[in-house]
């Protein structure tokens, strides 16, 4: 699988909702976690990640790899029904 690649979220944006919840639960600002992801190698800013969570944007298969290792979750946590 290409790191590059698009997790196609369509017109229901669960796999954005399920990081924003993520990252609350931890008590993460989107700054936080954006920083967190740029230690990881991963470029991002908080527009873009804001836009992942809103569903306005698809995340790639290398930032869910660091956000499932950053927030401490399994992949399966991003799919599934809030």
């Amino acid at each position: 699988m290409n790191k590059a690649e698009r997790i196609k979220q369509g017109s229901s944006p669960i796999i954005g909702q399920n990081i924003r919840r993520l990252r609350e639960q931890k008590r993460l600002r989107n700054s936080d976690l954006v920083a967190k992801l740029q230690l990881e190698g991963i470029p991002i800013s908080t527009s873009s990640l804001s836009k992942i969570e809103q569903g306005a944007c698809n995340p790639t298969t290398a930032q869910l790899v660091a956000l499932r290792e950053i927030l401490g979750c399994d992949y399966g946590d991003f799919f599934s029904p809030c």
